[in-house]
């Protein structure tokens, strides 16, 4: 089976859609998604419809349990906590109950599926060698998909030390037996590697490999959602940077 397997949306419909028109070409049969439905971008509704259909499997974020008002926005910085404040007012009830029913971890396909981190499903970033060994170390997970920091990354454990690994765009990676990994699977709707272009990840659980696509979509048109909306500049300037 082919999945896209789909992180951090940040409610922006533009680059979603980008996604899914690029997913069908890849043929998936299927759809994950890792969670932060919404959050910084101008469309949180329209985003979450647009997977409540598709995704089998669909995990909670942290910006999707503050917009929830389960977790305390004042963790975030004033630009992310604006954008919080501003998508509560916006969400409607059909997309409160779905994200509300959301857990932030599950397994599917023999692999744990986080938003964040396997020993912090919700709010750990994991961005380094020594905070993906402390991960390994906690829980005996094969496989582990992840989101969270926005940038695509990999991580292999092969018993006694953590490798950190290359993820090419648009390049199938094996995942290689007798290893553990942990694979980020990048952001859909707001990138901070340095490409601006959306990012999702194609698992193919029979080859047993994955690969980071990234897709071009029009930032401008967001870029102006956004500024209509009145969510802080810093938040939509950035998309066009990749940061």
């Amino acid at each position: 089976m082919r999945y896209a397997i789909l992180s951090d949306v940040h409610a922006n419909l533009d680059a979603l859609d980008a996604v899914l028109e690029d997913a069908a070409q890849q043929g998936v049969q299927g759809f994950v998604c890792l969670g932060d439905f919404v959050g910084y971008g101008p469309e949180p509704n329209e985003c979450v419809e647009r997977l409540r259909g598709r995704a089998s499997v669909a995990l909670v974020g942290n910006h999707d349990l503050a917009a929830l008002g389960r977790l305390d926005a004042r963790r975030f910085n004033l630009f992310a906590r604006a954008a919080v404040e501003w998508t509560r007012t916006q969400l409607h009830d059909r997309t409160r109950a779905f994200l509300d029913a959301l857990s932030p971890r599950a397994e599917f396909e023999g692999m744990l599926l986080v938003h964040a981190s396997p020993r912090d499903p919700v709010e750990e970033y994991i961005l380094d060698w020594e905070t993906a060994e402390d991960n390994f170390r906690a829980e005996a997970f094969s496989v582990c998909l992840f989101g969270h920091t926005h940038v695509p990354m990999r991580f292999a454990h092969d018993g006694e030390r953590t490798r950190v690994l290359a993820l090419l765009p648009n390049t199938p990676v094996a995942l290689e037996p007798g290893l553990r990994h942990l694979v980020n699977v990048g952001s859909v709707g707001q990138p901070r590697d340095g490409d601006p272009r959306a990012a999702y990840t194609v698992l193919d659980t029979e080859a047993r490999t994955v690969e980071v696509r990234r897709v071009d979509y029009p930032i401008e048109s967001v870029q102006r959602k956004m500024q209509a909306c009145g969510l802080p500049r810093p938040l939509w300037e950035r998309l066009a940077e990749g940061r």
